[in-house]
């Protein structure tokens, strides 16, 4: 018997614990899985070329079962939850991204997401990233030990003659006694142990940017896999309360940046009102704390609705300036916008002009933010008006213009509660009578001292109680079999999820005798794929008779 414990997430990278036969292992890891897997002695020459078509897999796929049980592009004869899946000849697709991602991808679909990954002979010290980023989580020292048979010394940043050994780039027990083979151990085992702290600080992507700089390949997987929006956006969280550092450009394809910028255009809904102002960022965040956005805000006097322009989140209205990643990303400022970024940018101007009409749209920008603006107003086809021409956007002169420029205009009621739930969660709340407390951004809403829902300071995300959650119809609920919870839920009580669950989203949890609030620990597939895990972590449990 063998279970797989999932405790942390980063996309498709998981750390956690592997338990078979009563040996446990802390993952991802390198180990002798030879002694972990007894049958692989007997596995030899049984390995199927990963290019092989269903046919020739069918005729010569290996009789009987085997742990781990090994899969294929085009056979996995149904592994269950907590089994160990091997890929054998993985090694042999790392040059090949595109083959790499897609059949990667169809695995993953057809095997449970509660099992454990394994690519045999596959991983060295210079892409044990790129294994674990795409969801690997087990490996062996064979291709260490058969580099070091050919005198080839392995480090992060690729493989090198036994020379450098003795040029003092490391300082391992292998080196001091000479040993490339227990340096080469060492030097995958101190990586594996590296992805598995950035995993614990879901600073994941960011450590892969930087190390696959060195192989043009993982780059490719890399890119491969951001392209699967479809099928990653399910397994990257919804929100995150630490830094997003947009340091390359692949920012512009992450999951997050794509994800939120189709819910500004998909999802958002704006206060209602004629005049719209586009506004640049600022390097301080939330962006109405900085110096530059009081004075924007005295001279608007709330007279327009605000749109910040921004690289590379894209378009982000005043009221989503604190939801991941508006309010947490870090970006090198040059001045200087690539042919990429003004392509996404103005793409995204364009479509939410397009499906929001405003009587008037002012530019209150300069350089690439007024560049993308104007692309953007041009696909909306709509005219724009200008506040600051040849002067920077916090001068004098350019905020004097501004405030005449909305000379007139009617107030816009600005409402921070439904603009954040109708990004969250795809639906627009009654907030008729809904009084906020406290001090921005830590707020609270209540009706008649009830409190309905409160803002999450980290995510930027809002966070419903009961009395509010009935105010956003029937989404973002997890039904659960017929117990009373006494902590987190797990995996195995889910009996059903709505889909657009994903990783760090509020939900409602519903059950026949409980009603249960908290935050999803897993998205949607897999809570209601896995037989192990917790689901959802719960703040608050009541039961139906408390209605």
């Amino acid at each position: 018997m063998s279970s797989v414990e999932v405790k942390r997430r980063d996309g498709l990278a998981r750390s956690g614990f592997y338990i078979i036969d009563g040996t446990g292992i802390t993952f991802p890891a390198a180990v002798d899985t030879t002694t972990l897997f007894p049958d692989l002695k007997q596995a030899a020459l049984s390995n199927i070329p990963l290019s092989a078509g269903p046919e020739f897999v069918g005729k010569y796929w290996p009789d009987g079962p085997v742990i781990p049980a090994m899969i294929h592009p085009n056979h996995t004869p149904g592994p269950g939850s907590g089994d160990c899946v091997m890929v054998p000849g993985w090694h042999t697709v790392l040059n090949n991204p595109r083959n790499y991602v897609t059949w990667l991808t169809a695995m993953k679909a057809a095997v449970p997401p509660d099992t454990l990954w394994y690519a045999p002979g596959a991983a060295v010290p210079s892409n044990v990233h790129i294994l674990c980023y795409s969801g690997f989580d087990l490996f062996d020292f064979i291709a260490c030990d058969l580099a070091a048979a050919r005198g080839v010394f392995l480090l992060p940043e690729g493989e090198f003659d036994r020379k450098w050994m003795d040029a003092g780039v490391c300082n391992c027990e292998g080196c001091r006694s000479a040993d490339i083979k227990l340096h080469n151990r060492m030097a995958l085992t101190k990586e594996l142990a590296l992805v598995s702290r950035f995993i614990a600080a879901s600073r994941l992507r960011e450590f892969v940017e930087s190390r696959c700089r060195m192989h043009s390949t993982h780059v490719a997987i890399m890119r491969h896999l951001d392209s699967m929006y479809d099928v990653m956006e399910q397994v990257v969280p919804v929100a995150r309360e630490v830094a997003f550092g947009a340091t390359t450009g692949e920012t512009l394809n992450r999951i997050e940046i794509r994800r939120f910028a189709r819910r500004v255009v998909d999802r958002y809904r704006p206060p209602p009102a004629d005049t719209a102002v586009m506004l640049p960022c600022s390097a301080r965040k939330p962006y109405s704390l900085s110096q530059s956005h009081n004075k924007f805000t005295r001279a608007i006097q709330g007279r327009a609705h605000e749109l910040i322009v921004t690289s590379p989140v894209g378009l982000v209205p005043r009221e989503l300036e604190l939801v991941y990643p508006a309010a947490h990303y870090d970006v090198p400022v040059t001045g200087y916008w690539d042919r990429e970024e003004k392509a996404f940018i103005s793409g995204v101007i364009g479509e939410y002009l397009q499906k929001n009409c405003y009587r008037r749209v002012i530019a209150h920008l300069d350089g690439g933010a007024l560049e993308v603006a104007k692309t953007g107003a041009e696909i909306a086809g709509i005219d724009l008006e200008y506040t600051c021409p040849g002067r920077r956007p916090t001068d004098g002169g350019s905020l004097a213009a501004l405030d005449a420029a909305l000379d007139g205009c009617r107030r816009v009621k600005q409402d921070l509660l439904r603009g954040i739930c109708s990004w969250q969660f795809g639906t627009v709340p009654d907030t008729t009578g809904l009084m906020p407390r406290g001090r921005y951004p830590a707020v609270k809403y209540s009706r008649n001292r009830v409190q309905m829902f409160s803002l999450d300071t980290g995510t930027g995300l809002i966070r419903p109680t009961f009395e509010g959650w009935k105010l956003l119809g029937e989404c973002y609920r997890v039904q659960i079999s017929d117990f009373v919870p006494q902590g987190d839920i797990l995996a195995p009580g889910i009996v059903s999820a709505d889909p657009c669950i994903r990783e760090g989203d509020e939900v409602l949890v519903v059950g026949p005798r409980v009603f249960g609030t908290g935050r999803a620990a897993m998205g949607a597939r897999e809570m209601t794929r896995s037989k192990r895990g917790v689901a959802v972590r719960v703040r608050k449990i009541k039961m139906c008779t408390d209605q």
